[in-house]
């Protein structure tokens, strides 16, 4: 493939992980040709392991580099909104980490950005890639799995002193949110993609497992647009990692597998009804192509659509949605009340949820 798009990563946390999973997989599509980190050491080792020459500490170099076409933003979330707007204004398409930004007002300016923008933004959100939820979103949007009943999202993780050791984690200024934004955000994302968006939520939030000021434990009730009901957990508490969800059909049960960091992948339960839903299911899944996990497909799939023009994998309306969780998360566990979606300007925390 002749067009090669040159990315520039920008934060070699995270970052490095892109780099592995999503664009060396796919070295005919994309180039890395700059690294941008305040941390020298860091920037040097990614930089030695990979072979990239371009290794700079000033964000503002890399947006006056004329041959980069992708800045790919990894840095703290709360970061994120000044370096998408940024690069955007530049000219270039971006891809960014979740959170996307830390307010439904923010994430608007951002969409209302990109109506003008030359480039395009792709959050990221790929826990959405792997056989499993593939597979299941398949037979749900081929009408096989009939009506949607309840459904159920554990995020149940461990983080400790040592993770909050990290300076901008655990803070509202720079982490933006607890386990809500920057843990559970994934496994919420495949619960809309799977059953479609929310029209109400009753939650609570608290601080119960580490000595921070965010929320690490979250709750929530969910009425679903297609009317099923849907529970929410999550926590850093958990002694045994696990991301599940299970959905319950009228025709069919599914259940993802529980690997924490990787719940979109294969096996995932699934129970038919009968044998007559079953047969239907083989024959849907009969020509089924393996799809690779995480940043690997999003990222393939995100050169796709630069290529063609056509639909991003990941939009900042997901994002959105994401965020409009978030934001009616921490509304409702002030107010104690049911927050109806869709969330717009009109709400307590449209503009921040982060205490005064």
């Amino acid at each position: 493939m002749s067009d090669i798009k040159k990315v520039a990563i920008i934060g070699l946390g995270i970052g490095r992980s892109h780099i592995v999973e999503g664009y060396l997989p796919h070295s005919d599509r994309f180039e890395v040709a700059a690294l941008c980190d305040l941390n020298e050491e860091r920037l040097n080792a990614v930089g030695d392991e990979f072979g990239v020459g371009k290794r700079l500490k000033d964000f503002s170099e890399v947006l006056n580099m004329p041959d980069i076409d992708i800045i790919d933003i990894c840095t703290p979330p709360g970061s994120h909104f000044q370096l998408i707007m940024q690069a955007l204004a530049a000219g270039k398409h971006v891809v960014c980490e979740k959170p996307l930004v830390g307010s439904l007002a923010d994430v608007d300016a951002v969409i209302a950005a990109e109506k003008t923008a030359k480039g395009r933004l792709m959050p990221i959100f790929q826990y959405r890639y792997g056989d499993g939820i593939q597979k299941a979103k398949r037979i749900i949007a081929s009408g096989i799995a009939g009506k949607p009943y309840v459904a159920t999202s554990e995020t149940h993780w461990v983080r400790g002193a040592d993770y909050y050791a990290v300076p901008w984690r655990g803070k509202w200024e720079t982490e933006l949110g607890g386990v809500l934004m920057t843990h559970s955000i994934h496994l919420h994302d495949m619960l809309t993609y799977l059953m479609g968006p929310i029209a109400g939520l009753f939650g609570r939030v608290t601080t119960r497992v580490n000595d921070i000021e965010v929320e690490d434990c979250a709750s929530a009730s969910l009425l679903m647009e297609n009317g099923a009901l849907a529970t929410i957990s999550a926590t850093l508490g958990s002694q045994e990692q696990i991301s599940r969800l299970r959905l319950c059909f009228e025709n069919v049960l599914i259940e993802s597998n529980h690997e924490p960091y990787s719940p979109g992948q294969d096996p995932w339960k699934i129970v038919p009804a009968n044998d007559e839903v079953a047969a239907k299911i083989d024959a849907l899944l009969a020509d089924w192509t393996p799809i690779p996990i995480r940043f690997n497909t999003q990222m393939k799939l995100f050169h796709e659509a630069l290529v063609s023009g056509g639909p991003l994998p990941v939009t900042s309306a997901d994002a959105r949605q994401a965020l409009e969780l978030v934001t009616a998360f921490y509304e409702s566990s002030e107010t104690r009340t049911e927050v109806r979606f869709p969330v717009g300007p009109e709400a307590k925390k449209y503009k921040s949820w982060r205490p005064a």
